[in-house]
């Protein structure tokens, strides 16, 4: 399958609309979700095809924003073969070598869960995350299927972060990151030390791109993303090269 233009799903598919609800980036705007009928399990096949169409996972669903009036969320990823680390990324990985990752499933794990309500408490307290809870956890980032995988990175034993990533036909797709919020280990820019992780993992699994789900601009929270380039954008028919902010 072509990762440039996407391609409608080889046999037909039921979505259906949410009610419009507050949206979760831009205050006061209101949202609408496009999602997979629940009933359809996210087979490898039909996500791969769905995900070139811009859509995320969360749990069992597969879904994509629907605004009436509003494209603010675009679908970004980064194209593997093209990407070069930055001065500051390259220092960045050099400061997290001493790091150890871990494969795992994407099951429920109470280490795993202990550090991601503190991170949420701690940096997402504003959020539609708030409060944590094992059930809310369980939804969003356990998925018994085996493109579904967590990513641990851990110094000397201890638990420092997770990467919830599904592996595609295509490439890889980062679902969420959580991290140890405390001070200490802010030098190592734990989120941004994940995605480059995430992007050598692609390459050695001969996989094309890694997406980042989607970039608002008037997010703040999104800013991130734009220090991986080059990067490429879905304008609704293609995934094109976007041009770097200091070239505009």
């Amino acid at each position: 399958m072509s990762s440039s233009t996407p391609r409608q799903p080889a046999r037909d598919l039921r979505f259906f609309l949410t009610v419009p609800h507050a949206c979760s980036y831009l205050p006061g705007r209101e949202a609408t979700t496009l999602f997979l009928d629940p009933q359809e399990s996210p087979g490898q096949g039909v996500y791969d095809s769905l995900a070139l169409l811009g859509f995320r996972r969360s749990g069992r669903h597969l879904y994509r924003p629907h605004c009436e009036g509003c494209s603010a969320c675009i679908s970004v990823r980064i194209p593997v073969a093209d990407f070069t680390p930055s001065r500051t990324q390259r220092k960045l990985r050099q400061r997290n070598a001493d790091l150890e990752w871990h494969d795992r499933p994407a099951v429920f794990d109470p280490e795993h869960y202990a550090l991601y309500a503190r991170y949420i408490r701690t940096r997402h307290a504003d959020g539609d995350m708030y409060p944590p809870s094992h059930e809310q956890y369980r939804t969003f980032l356990t998925l018994d299927h085996p493109y579904a995988r967590l990513l641990e990175f851990r110094l000397n034993g201890q638990l420092l972060g997770v990467a919830a990533i599904d592996t595609l036909g295509h490439g890889l797709s980062a679902i969420y990151t959580f991290f140890d919020p405390d001070a200490e280990y802010a030098r190592r820019s734990l989120g941004t030390h994940a995605v480059l992780y995430q992007i050598e993992l692609a390459r050695r699994l001969g996989l094309a791109h890694v997406y980042l789900g989607y970039w608002i601009r008037e997010s703040s929270k999104m800013n991130y993303k734009q220090a991986f380039q080059p990067l490429e954008f879905l304008d609704g028919r293609h995934w094109r090269r976007a041009i770097p902010r200091r070239q505009r």
